[in-house]
This record gives C-alpha cells, sequence and structure tokens, in this order.
C-alpha cells in the first residue's frame, strides 16, 4: 500500500480564542475536547438544531487557543456558524493561512493522521487521495455528506461522544440514535465492474435500495465504492445490482471484514 501525501494549505483554518474558547466549542461540535494536549487534534462534526451535518472539522489544540480546520467548502460556512452563536462567550475568531499537509501510509490514518503545518514534501495526485479516501470510508462534504444526514448516516459515528454535555443538535442525534432511526446508512460496496456515481441500486426484495455517492477503481481491492443504502439491505454480504453490475455490502474501512 503506496504513501499518500494529502496537501491541505487551501483548507479554511480559524485560531478561536478567548477564555470561554474550550466550554464554547464544546457546546458546537460533536466530539469531546476536554484534556486535549497541546499539539493534539480531533475531528469533529457542527451539525444544525435538527441534527444534520453542517461540516466537517479537525480541532488541534494550541498553547491558549484551537485551531478549526475545514474543507474549503464548508470554510465559510463554519466561521459564519461560530461567529453567530458567539453572543455572550469571551471568544474570538481569526482567520490565518498556514501550510498543511497529512500523510496517509494506511487506510486507517485517513481518520486518525494528524495535521502536519509545514508544506506539503510532494503532494499525491488527486485520484490517489480520492481512493485511499473510499477505502477507509471518510464521506466527503457535498458528495458523501450534506445538510441532509445526520452524522451517524454518513458513516462519522466515530466523531460522536455520546457521554459528554450538551452540543447544538445533541438531543436530536441522542434520541434518533438510541432508537436506532437510521433508515439509510453510508456502506462499502464490492463491484463487479465499475460504476459511476449516482448510480441507483437495487436488490430482490426492494427496487429502490439506494444510490452509489462515490466509486473508484483501488489496486488492492478493485472496483469499490461508497452508497447509501437502505436499512434492509446493509447487511455485509448483501446482493445488490447496479444496472446489470453486482455490488456486494461491505464493513468499512475496506479490508476491514
Amino acid at each position: 500500500m503506496s504513501t499518500v501525501v494529502v496537501d491541505q494549505s487551501g483548507w479554511g483554518k480559524l485560531r478561536v480564542t478567548g477564555e470561554d474558547r474550550e466550554r464554547f466549542l464544546q457546546g458546537m461540535v460533536t466530539n469531546d475536547l476536554a484534556g486535549m494536549a497541546v499539539g493534539s487534534f480531533r475531528r469533529a462534526a457542527i451539525l444544525s438544531v435538527k441534527g444534520r451535518v453542517l461540516a466537517v472539522v479537525d480541532i488541534v489544540a494550541e498553547e491558549g487557543s484551537y485551531l478549526v480546520l475545514t474543507e474549503p467548502v464548508t470554510a465559510r460556512k463554519v466561521a459564519e456558524v461560530l461567529d453567530r452563536h458567539a453572543i455572550a462567550d469571551d471568544v474570538a475568531f481569526e482567520p490565518v493561512e498556514l501550510p498543511c499537509h497529512r500523510v496517509w501510509d494506511s487506510i486507517e490514518a485517513v481518520w486518525s493522521a494528524p495535521p502536519a503545518f509545514a508544506p506539503a514534501p510532494a503532494p499525491s495526485p488527486d485520484g490517489e487521495i480520492e481512493i485511499r479516501r473510499v477505502e477507509a470510508g471518510f464521506p466527503r462534504y457535498g458528495v458523501d455528506v450534506g445538510e441532509d444526514y445526520f452524522p451517524f448516516e454518513a458513516n462519522l459515528d466515530r466523531l460522536i461522544s455520546y457521554t459528554k454535555g450538551c452540543y447544538a443538535g445533541q438531543e436530536v442525534v441522542a434520541r434518533a440514535s438510541a432508537r436506532g432511526h437510521a433508515n439509510k446508512r453510508l456502506v462499502g460496496l464490492r463491484l463487479a465492474s465499475p460504476v459511476a456515481a449516482g448510480a441507483r441500486l437495487a436488490a430482490a426484495a426492494r427496487p429502490e435500495a439506494g444510490t452509489v455517492t462515490s466509486s473508484v477503481v483501488s489496486p488492492d481491492f478493485g472496483p469499490i465504492a461508497l452508497a447509501y443504502v437502505h436499512r434492509s439491505v446493509w447487511a455485509p454480504g448483501t446482493e445488490l445490482r447496479a444496472g446489470d453490475v453486482v455490488a456486494t455490502v461491505t464493513e468499512l474501512p475496506f479490508g476491514a471484514g
């Protein structure tokens, strides 16, 4: 498995300062920021009051501040949402520009590799980055996840703390998760041959079974995809079809099962 280098210098970066910075961010994001050592990072989601995903963010603990990183597509939204909620809090936000990259020498590293604040030594082609992202089952905002999805539908469960205090959208997420309310979920598919994103999926017992959101050809796993499928057909091993192409549901990340 080759190492993938991702240049994130163009991501949105917002430094959060002020005496209330931790309390404020704790009330805004899904993960628990308590006890973060300087230099450590945690990934989280920012949700609407209805529990839907507004953005995925990385939060780095600095000396006296936090640095919030997010994809370019959600950079402006994150800044606006944080500013709108900082009503009586002692917090301030400063957009910053920093070189930044990540090194993915494994599938798990897509989820866990910390940001390195230095120019990327040799960024990998976009195609290689996309393959590794799909292998890891990491949803891309605006492609595999957006404002119509709960985080637990979008394979973002590990970004949620169910033990910390309240945050925006927390009550809705906790209630829906406890009831097993999800009717669809982002899963992996192993494909007999490549299909395009947007392909409709069908099962013998369910003609409208789901939709492919991302599709690549992996050097390790062959044609694979991410797709939202109905709860009745999301069990690993379930056989679906995208037109004439057989698509078998598999656990994420690829290679885990």
